[in-house]
């Protein structure tokens, strides 16, 4: 049977619910679509590349990966859509407002709290952003990383929240996290407003993109790419799909916000220039 069959991971039981939903909505367009779960992003993005689904949901780590396998094995892979919230997205190092640190310089010798090894918004982003000002993560201040879901690239709040309450415990100097949760957990309580500020945020960069892979022939990309972009949240059926995906329309796809996270994962070794993983110790 002819169709589209994508891949996307499941990081939280609702990813069957919002998958099936768009099956069924892209279905009605005609469009014959189905999907594959996946349980890391690093079979998915071999799978990609490989032939074996035609488009993915994917983490940025993922689309850097992607791009890496696809450049080594001499194939083609495109961006096809964004979600309007993955654009000029930020992280922030949050502090103790009755702490002692006061600049970024004052983190030296200090414990700084990430999420998962693998997370681009709480790891790997944010220690590149002190590597820019000067502090090298493992050299001028050690890391307490919180290994929530490795294999899913930060996609749950489980470590930047474990990397939060080591901050309130004072644990830590600092903590990592992307602007959203900080805003999420001072709203749940788990921050409570006034106990913290943010030190340094990191210039924008963009979070997940649907990547097509050398399976799909360019016109039906092009076809998922105008359904997908036609959506609109004026329609009661649509608003409730786009809703449980966190969207209010999507975007083309891009590839201008990865530059950042290309150099933190060229930093740090966690995958190399044919796209191999060679972070120590991540397993997914």
């Amino acid at each position: 049977m002819n169709g589209i069959v994508l891949g996307a991971v499941a990081y939280d039981p609702k990813v069957v619910t919002i998958w099936s939903g768009f099956r069924t909505w892209l279905r009605g367009q005609g469009l014959e679509f189905d999907f594959v779960l996946y349980s890391h992003y690093e079979r998915q993005a071999e799978d990609l590349v490989g032939g074996r689904i035609d488009v993915a949901w994917h983490s940025p780590l993922a689309w850097l990966r992607t791009r890496r396998l696809a450049a080594s094995a001499g194939v083609q892979v495109e961006p096809v859509v964004m979600r309007d919230t993955d654009q000029d997205l930020t992280s922030v190092v949050v502090v103790r407002a009755d702490g002692p640190v006061r600049t970024v310089a004052d983190l030296k010798g200090e414990t700084v709290a990430v999420g998962a090894v693998d997370s681009p918004q709480a790891t790997l982003l944010p220690l590149h952003h002190l590597r820019e000002h000067g502090l090298v993560a493992g050299v001028d201040f050690d890391v307490r990383r919180h290994d929530v879901g490795v294999g899913l690239h930060g996609d749950h709040v489980g470590g930047e929240r474990e990397a939060v309450h080591a901050l309130m415990a004072g644990e830590v100097a600092a903590a990592c996290l992307i602007d959203a949760n900080y805003l999420l957990f001072g709203e749940e309580g788990a921050l409570p407003p006034g106990t913290t500020r943010s030190l340094s945020q990191t210039s924008p960069y963009d979070h997940c993109v649907l990547m097509s892979g050398p399976s799909l022939d360019p016109a039906l990309a092009d076809r998922l790419a105008e359904s997908l972009l036609s959506m609109s949240y004026a329609d009661p059926e649509v608003r409730h799909l786009l809703d449980l995906e966190g969207l209010t329309r999507w975007l083309p796809g891009r590839e201008s916000g990865y530059r950042q996270l290309t150099a933190a994962v060229d930093d740090t070794g966690f995958y190399d220039a044919e796209g191999r993983v060679t972070a120590v110790g991540y397993r997914p």
